[in-house]
């Protein structure tokens, strides 16, 4: 599937950095797209939808005389949009997203087709998180225009489901594009993901540790200490199932293998051990399974530049092989 028209000739590497709560803010998502890169950020990250319109037109800006300057394109930015009853600010932040015509649109927890309209009214893309065919076909219905696939190992709320079952199954009845999304933390994760069939590379942790990053400095030198094994599985923060650093579990006082049962699906309220309080996501930490590839804090563009060798080398290790 070709990508959308707006990503022609805007890409130096098929890959997206993820929307991550609390670490994604327009310093990462400029200096993501300046390198090729498509940046995002979730909405929310911003604490009001005021504050969220001038993080655009502070992206928009720059990214408008970077180009003049250069004389190149920066890849499209996007917006991660909260599509659920306990997020109070859908309305008002889509509404300043048509307001700047937001390149990209990234939904989660909610494929609502007249949000897809309204992106779509002004030219704009839609792509939607899935974890499993059910959420894939509604999105579908939806008439989004691409599918993240959240396998099994990704960070934030992650799916269960093997990448080399999930992505064949959603390709044979999807045209769109697809991207893959788990454990992708450098060129040769980015390769296996277009041999797959993968339109798009979807990166999150990796791009935690970047120097652009808003991740607290004890959340990134957690992450180079980790390995896969660190990661715990589990509703308990959220009341949807996420991938969590052990470490930063036991650090909130929590026992990462007795956790509190969560049944409601609730970004607004904290997670309240005996004795303590705990905003959900702040002290308890996201990552997936690649931490264990991650060992340093690199500026953006530094590593996207790694990021395409590696690319590359893989690409061409491959060919020379067959």
């Amino acid at each position: 599937m070709p990508l959308p028209t707006s990503f022609e000739g805007r890409l130096s590497l098929p890959a997206v950095a993820a929307p991550m709560f609390l670490v994604s803010g327009p310093e990462i998502v400029k200096e993501t797209c300046k390198a090729g890169v498509v940046g995002t950020f979730p909405a929310l990250n911003n604490r009001s939808t005021e504050g969220f319109d001038e993080w655009l037109t502070e992206i928009e800006t720059d990214l408008a005389a970077w180009e003049k300057e250069t004389g190149q394109l920066a890849a499209p930015y996007g917006v991660n949009l909260i599509v659920h009853g306990s997020n109070p600010r859908v309305q008002a932040d889509l509404e300043i997203i048509v307001k700047h015509k937001t390149p990209l649109v990234i939904t989660s927890l909610g494929a609502v087709a007249e949000l897809v309209e309204a992106v779509h009214s002004y030219g704009g893309v839609v792509f939607h998180d899935v974890t499993n065919m059910r959420h894939a076909r509604s999105a579908m219905r939806a008439k989004v225009d691409g599918l993240i696939l959240v396998c099994n190992g990704a960070g934030g709320h992650a799916g269960t489901l093997n990448p080399f079952a999930f992505l064949p199954e959603v390709r044979a009845e999807f045209d769109g594009t697809i991207l893959m999304a788990g454990c992708i933390s450098d060129g040769r994760g980015i390769a296996g993901a277009r041999a797959m069939g993968a339109d798009l590379a979807y990166l999150g942790t990796r791009f935690i540790n970047t120097a652009e990053s808003n991740a607290p400095a004890e959340f990134k030198t957690m992450i180079t200490e980790a390995n896969a094994g660190d990661i715990v599985y589990t509703p308990a923060v959220s009341g949807v199932p996420g991938s969590f650093l052990r470490q930063s579990i036991e650090g909130a006082g929590l026992d990462p293998d007795n956790l509190p049962t969560k049944k409601e699906i609730d970004f607004g309220k904290e997670l309240t051990p005996e004795n303590q309080s705990h905003k959900a996501w702040k002290n308890v930490w996201s990552a997936g399974q690649g931490v264990g590839t991650i060992d340093d804090m690199p500026p953006v563009a530094d590593l996207i530049s790694r990021l395409k060798s590696e690319y590359e080398e893989a690409i061409s290790g491959l060919t020379s092989r067959t």
